[in-house]
């Protein structure tokens, strides 16, 4: 394939975090989710094709530590190697830095690594072969002491071919903390741009897809599949292509897994119901996080259904949890929870302690309040 020297195509992608593990998944779910990064490698490989790409630009954090699992690392490189006509730049970021232990050096890397990945492990200007060059900023340790895109910036030397910043880190200017000396200067990036010394900055490090402070040529392109709920717009690469004078900038989906916060106020039946409707909506269940956030005050009866419907939902999502630190649920029996179910004596003594203890306040209450659902569904259904 011939490319256009005035005009270079390619993938913008960062923050692969090839084996992390999440500590709300099971084991099965998170297999599952492990294999979603493996997939999407493979995915971007065949969109470079279909887009008529050059190369791919891996921004940092290719892998979640320098400390994976063989098989994580084997496997990554076996799905890139399945595009053998694209070449994989994968540079080290905060999560993978290149020091003495680095996954980038280790021997499973470097005996499995295919003719077609390429790593971005020193600082300065690399020749694409396609009218392009890349000026990288691989991190050597977790805690630089300086902005070391501007650094790479200025000690690459002038040239004529279309030049790609590849970066990793935050830019000050979305940073709340302005005492970080390895922060990137969006200032002396717009100045590199506007003196045409650079075409396009491609940074990792934040999830979500970002064109930084509205200018064109620098962007973010966010983690190929989500990883957290507070991330935006996460689970894209960017389809980029630049030249000298003009930029245009795609965003290609590549995420199969969700996120999802799930708001609602409860107090009565019908508002359980929304809730199962709402957890009933949502699709690809296998590969969807959900995360509770339950206030207001409901029945003992009602309690007994919610508990009902999180536990099938639990076995359907990849995760359901309720994040408690932003709920508040409190469950106060009515006349009409245990009238029917004529409980007296010992179990009778027992339930009035443990609504007494469900009406007061902290820990104690809230495992009252749990067992008094449990008495109610486990009485309930046998009467």
């Amino acid at each position: 394939m011939k490319y256009d020297a005035t005009m270079v195509r390619f993938i913008h992608t960062a923050d692969w975090q090839l084996g992390m593990t999440r500590h709300f998944l099971d084991e099965d779910a998170q297999a599952r989710f492990s294999e979603a990064r493996i997939e999407a490698i493979r995915r971007i490989g065949r969109l470079a094709t279909e887009e008529s790409c050059a190369f791919v630009v891996v921004c940092g954090d290719v892998f979640e530590t320098n400390h994976v699992e063989r098989r994580v690392i084997v496997r990554a490189l076996d799905a890139m190697a399945e595009t053998p006509g694209v070449t994989f730049y994968l540079m080290p970021g905060n999560h993978d830095p290149l020091n003495a232990s680095s996954v980038f050096t280790s021997a499973t890397f470097l005996e499995h690594c295919p003719d077609n990945v390429v790593v971005l492990d020193e600082e300065g200007a690399v020749d694409t072969g396609h009218g392009a060059r890349l000026i990288a900023a691989p991190w050597t340790n977790k805690a630089p002491l300086v902005d070391l895109v501007h650094r790479a910036i200025e000690g690459a030397p002038p040239a004529e071919d279309v030049t790609i910043v590849v970066g990793h880190g935050a830019v000050d200017s979305l940073s709340p903390d302005d005492t970080n000396p390895a922060l990137i200067a969006l200032d002396d990036l717009v100045a590199s741009i506007e003196s045409g010394k650079v075409h396009y900055v491609a940074l990792g490090d934040r999830h979500s897809t970002t064109r930084v402070e509205g200018f064109e040529r620098i962007w973010y392109c966010g983690a190929l599949e989500p990883t957290a709920y507070r991330e935006v717009d996460p689970g894209n690469v960017l389809v980029v292509e630049v030249s000298h004078d003009g930029i245009d900038v795609a965003a290609h989906r590549t995420a199969r897994w969700r996120f999802h916060t799930i708001e609602e106020e409860l107090v009565g039946p019908q508002d359980v119901d929304r809730l199962e409707s709402a957890l009933s909506n949502i699709e690809d269940k296998s590969t969807s996080i959900v995360q509770l956030v339950l206030v207001g005050q409901i029945s003992l009866a009602d309690k007994a259904r919610l508990d009902a419907v999180l536990e099938h939902f639990s076995d359907l999502l990849a995760s359901l949890n309720t994040w408690e630190r932003h709920s508040d649920l409190v469950v106060l029996p009515n006349d009409q929870d245990f009238a029917s179910l004529q409980l007296s004596g010992f179990a009778g003594d027992a339930l009035d302690e443990l609504i007494e203890r469900a009406q007061g306040s902290g820990e104690q209450s809230t495992v009252a309040a749990d067992a008094l659902g449990l008495l109610y569904r486990l009485v309930g259904s046998g009467s």
